[in-house]
């Protein structure tokens, strides 16, 4: 596929195309250096346009049937799969994941589309006994109003989908901030939008973070929701009034755990796909692995050689690819400022351990394994977020939990174990938000999927995805009937 496409982009409010008035963005492709895309640099008034439209949506939307907008979200994903190829272009242009996996990230969020809009129907409230004849108390839902949806880049379009749908199931409105890294792969998702949701239901402004800001900050926005890093998510939280309802997804360390009673070949299996798909740029990516001694030196030499067998290489150029480039520059120094780090604390690198010399200037890294890392190493307590994952062994199932919990954050964890006690050992011990043990699929869309401590708080996926956008509200009856 050629890389000579660029998408221009425009704000999308209330039904309505607007040009930049603050401004304009570039996005260059990661793997080549061409323009990938050109967007607005949304200013305060723009974001106060698409949060009155919001807002003005928001009174006929809220009143709209589940079973109206489980039809319109069936309607969208329909456009959307239509449209499967142009938005993982857009992905891998700007992003850099190998177009075959850019086709599957747009897949899920139709699947997520189909999936809520089913949801929209199963909204139940209930009926509570009084302590006095003659009442009936009821317990309603109803949607907490207009949301705004803040999503990162490294899964630019799935993640919006997670906050479109449920949000938008639930009967809100919602002013989407796509990441000003991909703002290409919005554009064409909002021209899906335009062509079947009502005006002003669904909108999007660009920008950088001063956009994000003056969106999260917005005192008509009754909702925050936000996927991105710790520290955006900490700033985020000292920014949104303090009325506002707020949730967050954010990174964090996850470990790996794999005992001596593990498949071994398909722990090797798991942990190379989790610690290095799209390029480890994933919230619940793999960083850290404790492995017990008996089958430390086995483990690590099946990883080393299953890192090395992965392809790394432009995503348009060869879809089918193991690895493409890395999004941004500072992730592509940050993953080698590691893995120099391990190197000197006395690491050694048996994987990977630099860039892709024939793919350069591109933001290409072999994927790096490295053995014997310390716990005071950076890669085994910060988040990388690059395809960079350190291996230690333990001695004590209890050592091994202690140190998974023991760094920052509080998403995802692994483990590999064919042992009944230690599987619901782990399971219940590590500090979570999502435990998987024999596998790597931490999420499905089924499921909450969220944090705890610093990975944040809320839930998306389930029925819980939907309900977080909803407030109950009691409404007590006297009839004095008996």
């Amino acid at each position: 596929m050629p890389d000579h496409t660029t998408l221009t982009c425009r704000n999308f409010i209330g039904g309505d195309w607007e040009a930049a008035s603050g401004g304009t963005l570039e996005r260059h492709n990661p793997a080549t250096g061409a323009l990938a895309a050109v967007a607005p640099r949304a200013t305060a008034a723009d974001v106060d346009r698409a949060v009155a439209a919001a807002t003005a949506a928001f009174r006929d939307w809220r009143r709209t049937l589940p079973a109206e907008r489980a039809a319109l979200l069936h309607q969208l994903a329909g456009v959307c799969a239509g449209r499967v190829d142009d938005m993982a272009a857009a992905i891998t242009r700007e992003q850099g994941k190998p177009l075959d996996e850019a086709r599957g990230e747009v897949r899920k969020f139709v699947t997520a589309l189909h999936y809520y809009a089913e949801e929209a129907t199963r909204v139940c409230g209930r009926t509570v006994p009084n302590d006095a004849h003659g009442f009936t108390s009821i317990v309603e839902y109803e949607p907490v109003g207009p949301v705004a949806g803040i999503v990162p880049w490294n899964y630019p379009v799935e993640l919006i989908g997670w906050k479109l749908a449920g949000a938008t199931a639930a009967g809100c409105t919602i002013v989407i901030k796509p990441s000003e890294y991909t703002p290409g792969s919005a554009q064409v998702l909002s021209e899906c939008v335009a062509e079947v949701m009502p005006p002003g239901v669904v909108n999007f402004v660009y920008g950088d973070g001063e956009t994000g800001r003056a969106l999260a900050a917005h005192p008509d926005i009754a909702k925050v929701a936000f996927t991105g890093s710790m520290r955006t998510g900490q700033a985020l939280y000292r920014t949104v009034s303090g009325i506002t309802a707020l949730s967050l997804e954010l990174g964090g360390s996850c470990p790996m755990i794999v005992t001596a009673t593990a498949d071994i070949d398909a722990a090797v299996a798991g942990a190379a796909r989790r610690s290095f798909r799209n390029a480890g740029q994933i919230c619940i990516a793999i960083n850290r692995i404790y492995v017990q001694d008996t089958v430390y030196d086995e483990f690590t030499s099946k990883l080393a050689a299953a890192a090395d067998a992965l392809r790394v290489a432009d995503g348009l150029r060869e879809p089918a690819a193991d690895i493409g480039a890395l999004t941004m520059d500072e992730t592509y120094q940050r993953t080698l400022a590691h893995i120099a780090d391990a190197r000197d604390r006395g690491a050694a690198v048996v994987a990977g351990g630099g860039p892709v010399e024939e793919l350069a200037p591109g933001l290409f890294l072999r994927p790096t394994v490295v053995a014997d890392a310390p716990d005071d190493s950076l890669v085994m307590h910060e988040e990388t977020f690059g395809p960079l994952v350190g291996v230690a062994p333990f001695a004590s199932l209890s050592d091994a939990i202690d140190r998974a919990n023991g760094a920052p954050g509080g998403l995802a964890a692994y483990a590999y174990t064919t042992d009944t006690h230690e599987t619901f050992t782990l399971a219940r011990a590590l500090d979570f938000g999502n435990v998987a043990v024999n596998n790597v699929d931490a999420g499905i869309m089924n499921a909450p999927y969220g944090g705890r401590r610093e990975s944040g708080f809320g839930s998306e996926h389930g029925p819980e995805g939907l309900t977080s956008y909803l407030q109950p509200k009691h409404i007590r009856l006297r009839h004095d009937a008996r």
